[in-house]
């Protein structure tokens, strides 16, 4: 990964965007994707795309989602304590004395998360794990007055937790879930601009993919686009760690390369032609089974309009849903290299209808 999409990518995971919230970290996507897309826009449900060769045939989407899981305000205390529920799903352990921005009108707000000290709890009760109700965030407010005029409630708050770098081409942070999706189908249209395909093609940076049971934001720009294939790119389960079943979750390891999912929302044709892709091209993948719900935006975008042809290409993720969650860059790199080339393999005359 070269220097300047290493700075984009810092910039997009360190940029604010829970659900129902990207318009931060949306304007970043679509900024860098002004340098070299043919045509940029975003929607009124927040969705961002650019496209290359807009006019050509056949048209193909990707998806990767720029939402994360964040916190929102729901009521403060007399004394300026502010309570919260989350956006999207959380592990309430991770959450305790963790820093937070608060995404105010007026700007960020610093906060903390407070919970009882040990020496004040029970004995009996130390064992018993954190739920968010034993949780509240404190902005060092004396009241509530004061409170409220740096935050109201429904104000959102993502953990204060940027970029790290490590030796070996690894980095970690939050928001990896899945900031690095909509990064991996941007930088695959930044290897398509230098030399346009056939194809119509459109990088999509969807929102509320975390929250949303109904489709959010890639079903409707997938039926707004209305492609003849889409590749949506998300994060799947590292399995390179200590405590965990292969057996059950697949073996997949950080710089093992993309995990290419088949079964489920999956066109059988579409993962074909990215194995075909990837062995052409001499880039490393894996296999992950899905006989049923994705938990990504595949499930939503291969049943939009009249039915898409649909591939889900995942890149391996440690520790996600937390500050801390791990990638390694080469992962990246090949995965936007696998969807250029998928893309570079189409024509008018290719038909992803099962026989």
């Amino acid at each position: 990964m070269d220097s300047a999409s290493l700075t984009f990518l810092e910039k997009l995971l360190d940029t604010p965007g829970p659900s129902g919230f990207e318009t931060g970290a949306a304007r970043v996507w679509r900024t860098e994707a002004e340098r070299f897309a043919k045509e940029v826009s975003t929607d009124v449900k927040g969705n961002s795309q650019a496209a290359v060769n807009p006019k050509g045939s056949p048209r193909v989407m990707f998806a990767g989602h720029i939402d994360e899981i964040g916190l929102m305000i729901v009521h403060m205390d007399d004394d300026g304590f502010l309570f919260f529920s989350t956006i999207g799903g959380w592990d309430a352990q991770v959450l305790v004395g963790q820093r937070v921005t608060l995404a105010s009108g007026a700007g960020p707000v610093a906060g903390v998360i407070g919970k009882k000290a040990i020496h004040l709890i029970k004995k009996e009760d130390r064992d018993k794990v954190s739920k968010v109700t034993d949780l509240w965030i404190d902005i060092g407010a004396k009241s509530k007055a004061e409170a409220l005029d740096r935050v109201r409630v429904g104000d959102p708050a993502v953990l204060n937790a940027t970029m790290e770098k490590f030796p070996g081409g690894r980095i970690a942070s939050r928001s990896i879930d899945n900031r690095i999706g909509a990064f991996v189908v941007l930088e695959a249209l930044r290897i398509l601009a230098k030399k346009p395909p056939g194809a119509a093609v459109f990088a999509v940076a969807t929102v509320q993919e975390e929250i949303s049971w109904t489709g959010g934001g890639a079903r409707t720009s997938a039926t707004s686009l209305d492609p003849s294939v889409a590749l949506v790119v998300d994060v799947t389960h590292a399995t390179d760690h200590p405590d965990v079943e292969k057996k059950e979750h697949g073996d997949f390891r950080l710089g093992g390369g993309p995990v290419l999912s088949r079964g489920s929302a999956v066109n059988e044709g579409v993962f074909d032609l990215l194995v075909q892709t990837a062995e052409d091209e001499k880039i490393p993948y894996a296999i992950a089974a899905a006989p049923g719900y994705t938990g990504t935006d595949a499930d939503s975008i291969h049943t939009a309009h009249r039915g898409i042809a649909t591939g889900l290409v995942s890149v391996p993720n440690r520790y996600m849903h937390s500050p801390n969650e791990m990638v390694d860059l080469q992962d990246l790199d090949n995965a936007a290299k696998l969807l250029a080339g998928f893309a570079r393999r189409l024509t008018q005359e290719t038909n992803f209808v099962p026989a």
